[in-house]
Parts: structure tokens; C-alpha cells; sequence
């Protein structure tokens, strides 16, 4: 019986300012079937952090629809290399995101990232853009949950999968047995950067 074909998945994320509005895409090739292709916006982080959420979410979709085999293109040297394990993964905010994808990683029988130029990843480049060019909806009703980003999904719920990832991460380190790594303070500072990156509180004067 021959094995499952490797479904081909091209990822971006993108940063205007870097940090700056931000957004994510991904384009799912199955063999037989038309492409999937999913965009969205992030509100205010890093090229970096974009990258890592596009991943993260290439991978959460493709286990949700059954995929066994990936291989995973990414015009980010920097992702490619910590993921194969050629970097070091220094910046906190970049390892939780690091450590789902590794998690979610898992849960397939093969996942291969590779490096590829830019020019062959300008389907995703483009829907990185159309997400960022896309106008954006009335920010005044963050605080209703009835925001909309381009993409259809609230803020609000954005900003939750972020939080929630944050605080698995923490769980799963304290879970080993080592209650102060991270310190509760450090994931304390990590969800309250990600409210005031969202403009949902002002940040603290200290």
C-alpha cells in the first residue's frame, strides 16, 4: 500500500514597520482538489512573529483536514533554520509560537520545512498583501467582539488564540515540574503586552 502524497504548503507573514499592522496566509496544495487558501490580519507585531503565526496556522488547518504528510515552504531563513534546528530560538515571544508549532508538528506522521526564494512564495506574498491592503473595519467596537478584520474572525478572538497559546506554553513547562519557568510574571507581561499591542488597554506608566 502506498504511502499518503505530501500535501505542499506555502506560508507568509508580514509586518509593515516591523513591527506594524501585520497579517498572515497560507495556501494548502492537495494532489486532486483545488488549493485552499486562507489570509488574515494580526493587528501590531513583528515580520518574525507574522511568520511564526502563518506557520502555526498552516499547521492547525492541516491537521483539521486530515493531513498526514506536509512539506512546508517559507521564504523566512530565520524560521526555516530554528524549526530544523540549525538556530537557537532566543526571543520569548518567537519560542511559544516555536513550541505550538513543534507541538502541532507532532501530530503528523511527516512535516518538512523548507526554504524557498521569494519569488516562489508569491502566492502567499499576495495574500499577505490583500490582507494588509484590504480597508480596515471601525476599531471602536474592539470591546463588543463585533470587530471584523478582513479575514471575517474578531480581534477580540485573535488576540484570545494568542493568549491562549502563551498560557499552554507556560502550563506545559510547569506540568514538567519547574513551577518558575517561565516565572508567572514573565507570561503575566506576555498577555499584557499582547492588550496593549491591541490598543485594548493603555500601556502601563511606570
Amino acid at each position: 500500500m502506498s504511502s499518503p502524497t505530501s500535501w505542499k504548503i506555502h506560508i507568509d507573514g508580514a509586518a509593515r514597520g516591523n513591527p506594524g499592522p501585520a497579517a498572515f496566509a497560507f495556501i494548502i496544495h492537495k494532489e486532486g482538489a483545488p488549493d485552499l487558501e486562507e489570509k488574515g490580519t494580526l493587528g501590531t507585531m513583528t515580520n518574525n512573529l507574522a511568520e511564526y503565526t502563518a506557520l502555526v496556522r498552516a499547521l492547525e488547518r492541516a491537521h483539521e483536514l486530515g493531513g498526514e504528510r506536509l512539506i512546508v515552504h517559507s521564504d523566512s531563513e530565520l524560521l526555516v533554520k530554528q524549526m530544523n534546528g540549525e538556530y537557537r530560538v532566543k526571543n520569548p515571544d518567537l519560542r511559544v509560537l516555536y513550541d505550538r508549532a513543534k507541538e502541532l508538528g507532532g501530530q503528523f506522521k511527516q512535516v518538512v520545512i523548507r526554504h524557498v526564494p521569494r519569488e516562489q512564495n508569491s502566492g502567499a506574498d499576495r495574500l499577505c498583501n490583500e490582507a494588509l491592503d484590504e480597508p480596515d473595519p471601525d476599531k471602536r467596537d474592539l470591546f463588543t467582539g463585533n470587530y471584523r478584520s478582513p479575514s471575517g474572525k474578531s480581534a477580540s478572538n485573535a488576540i484570545r488564540e494568542k493568549a491562549i497559546s502563551h498560557l499552554r506554553s507556560a502550563a506545559e513547562r510547569w506540568a514538567r515540574g519547574d513551577a518558575g519557568s517561565p516565572p508567572p510574571e514573565a507570561v503575566w507581561d506576555q498577555l499584557w503586552r499582547l492588550l496593549e499591542d491591541a490598543g485594548l488597554v493603555k500601556p502601563s506608566e511606570e
